[in-house]
């Protein structure tokens, strides 16, 4: 601790002993440091609230809720201070005047977007804050222009939320007609490529009557034909037996009832069922034929003998005519089911790519739909929305206080200013004196020196001055107080004079 004070005693005597350097020194920085004070131009400020009602229950009723609104709000916010709003501050303000060309332009802007500010004090209150400090204008023209530039965004702010929120919507409206236009012109052009491919592939196509249920079916019906086929067969055989062990005519006379006679009948009988239009394909013919032909060969067998005819052998020629003529039925069935069983599988190689190429269609169909839809059930909520903000006013817009006019300088804070120069300056003498005193090789105390040397000091002489010095020593006493006293007055009347300033402001 005392060599602290040993060196706080040290320091105060070597800057009273240059006294006049700390004196000059001062003034200097002093000097300096309020120049450079006067250079800073002040800034003014100012401030406006306004209030955003939110509420109203039909626009809640229809889906406008606080929650849409503040959202539209807080976009409104953010989009405010974008460089097209803020170009629109610029060229209706003295800011305007100064600029030229496209880069002093973005010079301006940048500037003032740092000094413009909009802030949400709550969810419906905003306040809108505005500083001017431009050095090439007065300070009464800054607070003016602070003034202008809060009253331009109060303009603009009114102007997004009600004249530009309802031109936004007829454009929205405009937009989404023909949003709508396009999606249905599409929608067609799917429709009919959908039935278009239907009519083309409508066997393949997947629904109620598939390529694999049809081929299941033919599949079935085909085991069901030869099951029958088998059973027909087998009765053909048959009859074939009995008739190969029963006479065609027995002993006996008759008038004409032989096999030639029963030939010529059964011609008879064919030729009237072609006259009816009967063709060669039709069961009847078929049968009739089949007959002709057993007794055709019965006759070249008969030989020309008599006889009655057996009807057991006619009974037996009919039956199998019959079952012959079933057979042959069943066989064409069964050749037919084959041929459509080669077309089906032919068809089913092609039944995924088509399934697919089906599905695809139906799936951008889907989608085209879902599309216009949902732009159609949009139009219809904006339209009623759009009605709504222009019927009722959603948003209320209200200026709850006006844009202040600037009194006094926010920034630079000049008195203090002038106060921090000033006590910079008297420390800046008092370092000067103190560092020039290391310069020389004096010592201010006895203990200085006995440190300084390492040898003791055994005691000092005090100064012995005589009146004349004394006087001249107190000359300089006053000199020194004056250009003390001087340095304070400087910092009054610069004082005085900032405060005079402010007061033709107000």
């Amino acid at each position: 601790m005392n060599a602290i004070i040993e060196q706080l005693r040290t320091a105060a005597h070597s800057a009273w002993q240059r006294r006049w350097l700390a004196l000059g020194a001062a003034w200097g920085v002093c000097m300096l440091g309020w120049l450079a004070v006067a250079f800073f131009p002040n800034a003014y400020e100012s401030k406006a609230r306004i209030f955003v009602q939110l509420d109203d229950v039909l626009a809640e009723q229809i889906g406008i809720g606080p929650n849409d609104a503040r959202r539209d709000l807080q976009r409104v916010r953010q989009t405010l201070t974008s460089a097209v709003n803020l170009e629109k501050v610029v060229r209706a303000t003295k800011i305007g005047d100064k600029v030229t060309d496209r880069r002093e332009m973005e010079i301006a802007l940048a500037d003032l977007a740092k000094r413009v500010t909009v802030v949400s004090d709550e969810d419906n209150l905003f306040e809108i804050t505005a500083t001017s400090g431009d050095g090439d204008f007065s300070d009464i023209q800054n607070a003016r222009l602070a003034q202008d530039i809060v009253q331009k965004m109060i303009d603009i702010f009114r102007e997004e939320n009600l004249s530009g929120g309802r031109g936004d919507m007829v454009d929205t409206l405009a937009f989404m007609d023909q949003q709508l236009e396009t999606r249905k012109r599409e929608l067609e052009a799917a429709e009919q490529k959908r039935l278009t491919f239907e009519s083309q592939n409508a066997e393949m196509i997947p629904g109620s009557n598939t390529l694999n249920q049809r081929f299941e079916a033919t599949r079935s019906e085909m085991r069901d034909i030869e099951a029958d086929l088998g059973a027909a067969q087998s009765a053909l055989a048959a009859i074939e037996g009995q008739l190969a062990s029963t006479p065609p005519t027995v002993p006996g006379t008759g008038n004409g009832g032989g096999p030639r006679d029963m030939l010529a009948q059964a011609q008879s009988q064919l030729g009237q069922m072609k006259a009816r239009g009967m063709t060669d394909k039709h069961p009847d013919v078929v049968t009739q034929r089949a007959q002709i032909a057993i007794l055709a060969r019965a006759a070249a067998t008969d030989g020309g003998r008599s006889g009655v005819p057996n009807p057991a052998y006619s009974s037996l020629l009919s039956i199998r005519a019959e079952r012959q003529a079933n057979l042959q039925g069943l066989q064409s069935r069964k050749a037919s089911l084959q041929t459509e069983m080669g077309s089906l599988s032919g068809k089913s190689l092609g039944e995924p790519m088509v399934a697919a190429e089906s599905a695809r269609i139906n799936r951008d169909y889907d989608v085209l739909k879902a599309q216009y839809d949902k732009l159609l059930q949009d139009r219809e909520e904006l339209r009623l929305r759009g009605q709504v903000e222009t019927e009722t006013n959603a948003v209320k817009f209200q200026v709850i206080d006006p844009p202040t006019t600037p009194r006094k300088p926010v920034a630079p804070n000049r008195p203090a200013l002038l106060l921090l120069v000033l006590i910079l300056g008297i420390g800046g003498g008092v370092g000067a004196a103190v560092a020039a005193s290391q310069l020389r090789s004096s010592f201010a105390t006895t203990d200085a020196l006995e440190k300084a040397t390492g040898l003791p000091v055994l005691g000092a002489i005090t100064q012995t001055l005589t009146e004349a010095h004394r006087t001249l020593r107190k000359r300089q006493l006053k000199w020194f107080y004056g250009g003390g006293a001087g340095l304070a007055g400087v910092f009054a009347l610069l004082l005085a004079a900032e405060l005079v300033q402010r007061s033709m402001v107000a």
